[in-house]
């Protein structure tokens, strides 16, 4: 239409009003731009947070590697300088990635735990490889148990013994190294000896695991570059495979001794109840050490009872329990019921060969290959009796009723020893000097047969031991290095 028109964007909106949809609203331009400007923000910020994230990760895992490496280094050096006289490619060839160990236990997770030594927590652990390992890491972080887990791994890694546990292996990059051993399915001699049930290991089976562990204690004190004191001799540090094979474990506490000397001294470490008192008053630590833990193992197989929280109505330990017992011809009244029915007249021959090893003054115990020959003259013995006896007649020979009249079980023993080995004596009637043996002859006069009755346990060119009795006295006479003793 002619006139004149003034055009004009309504109320609450701005723009062009001559065009089409030339007025917009403000608000949704603005809407519009801080929708734009917020997910601007929003993925930056996003992008800061997660640069954050993998940022700390990244200095994380780089701090994690340098201490592992820090760790490394320490702990390899360290090893290295224990085998300085030994093989130095041990601390190469054995070494684990904490990562695999990681994923071996599940990042050690508690169900994984076996159980645990004086000197760490055993791990259950599936390598890469699918092979089942058992990983023992420190309970406490102190310089202490570093030494002791690189001792530790210095000593087993030079050890081949079918009794000792073997070390497949250790990582190094943690502040106390990790172990890994050959996974043993079986538990340990404690755990067998005291389940809750009136059966234990058999008879035989106990005289076994003796004859087991005293082999392993003889390697290591005999070992070739220098002997090793073990020095936490007890049940729990026994393991037992599927075939109740012995495997002698947790070797922290070990000290090599220098071929030219007898023992160390060094701080009181081991178990209660395990302890030789001698080491404990002197802190010097020998081989005897071992023995006396040895000879409580052994009391603790005949007894079945804990030395560590064992005591009598009058307040005795297990050790001095069991000596008044045998010293007073009552041992009966101490010995496990099933080895009473199923032991012979070798109980006794243990019983007196463990008091010989518990004695208070160490130059009095024999030596572990002693022992060691000791007990399997014993078992060798109970073996052939087993299996060459029919059931009656070793009932009736052999079955220890009253261990209180021991002489008369001991000579039935021999007598069926020398009627079933035609007539040849296993029993020696006198103690006389092993030919080509160097020593000095026993200094006491040899009783006439008539008031003698031995049973050789065993004997070799640089010993022998002997069970007697004489004039109603038994006693045990062990022959090594010119020095012979008697309980």
């Amino acid at each position: 239409m002619p006139g004149k028109y003034l055009c004009e964007c309504p109320q609450g909106s701005s723009g062009d009003p001559h065009i089409p949809n030339g007025c917009v609203k403000p608000h949704a331009s603005r809407t519009g731009l801080i929708l734009a400007l917020g997910a601007g923000i929003g993925a930056a910020l996003l992008f800061v947070v997660l640069g954050t994230i993998f940022l700390i990760r990244k200095l994380k895992e780089r701090r994690k590697r340098i201490q592992r490496e820090r760790f490394f280094k320490q702990n390899r050096g360290q090893l290295l300088q224990q085998l300085v006289c030994h093989r130095t490619d041990i601390a190469e060839r054995m070494i684990v990635t904490l990562e695999e160990l990681e994923k071996a236990t599940n990042n050690f997770d508690k169900s994984r735990e076996l159980g645990g030594g004086g000197h760490g927590i055993v791990y259950k652990g599936i390598l890469s490889s699918l092979h089942v390992v058992a990983i023992k890491k420190s309970k406490i972080v102190i310089q202490r148990e570093i030494n002791d887990f690189i001792n530790e791994v210095a000593i087993l890694s030079q050890m081949n013994h079918r009794n000792i546990v073997k070390l497949l292996g250790c990582c190094l990059e943690t502040e106390v190294p990790l172990l890994v051993y050959e996974f043993i399915s079986n538990g340990t001699l404690h755990n067998h000896l005291h389940v809750e049930a009136p059966l234990s290991l058999s008879w035989k089976d106990r005289l076994r695991i003796a004859v087991e562990t005293a082999r392993a204690l003889a390697y290591l004190h005999s070992f070739a570059s220098m002997p090793v004191i073990h020095r936490d001799i007890n049940s729990p540090n026994i393991l037992l495979d599927d075939n109740l094979t012995v495997k002698l474990s947790d070797f922290g506490a070990s000290r090599y001794v220098p071929i030219d000397q007898t023992g160390v001294d060094t701080a009181v470490q081991g178990t209660y109840g395990y302890l030789d008192p001698m080491y404990n008053i002197t802190r010097h630590l020998t081989e005897k050490s071992d023995v006396y833990s040895f000879g409580v193992v052994l009391i603790e197989l005949l007894t079945r009872k804990k030395p560590v929280s064992y005591r009598s109505p009058e307040g005795y330990d297990l050790v001095n329990h069991f000596g008044t017992l045998l010293s007073e011809r009552n041992l009966a009244d101490i010995l496990d019921p099933q080895v009473s029915r199923e032991g012979g007249g070798e109980v006794i021959d243990i019983a007196l060969l463990a008091a010989i090893c518990v004695k208070f003054v160490s130059a009095e115990r024999p030596t572990m290959r002693h022992v060691e020959m000791a007990l399997e003259g014993i078992y060798e013995a109970k073996v052939y009796i087993s299996s060459d006896m029919s059931d009656d007649e070793s009932e009736e020979n052999y079955q220890l009723h009253d261990v209180s009249i021991g002489v008369t079980n001991l000579d039935t023993m021999s007598q069926g020893l020398r009627r079933r080995t035609g007539g040849k004596p296993i029993g020696n009637i006198m103690a006389t000097k092993l030919s080509g043996h160097a020593g000095a002859a026993p200094p006491y006069s040899a009783p006439s047969p008539n008031n003698l009755h031995s049973h050789r346990l065993a004997d070799a060119r640089d010993a022998r031991v002997l069970i007697s009795h004489q004039g109603g006295r038994r006693e045990v006479l062990m022959h090594g290095q010119g020095m012979w003793s008697s309980w």
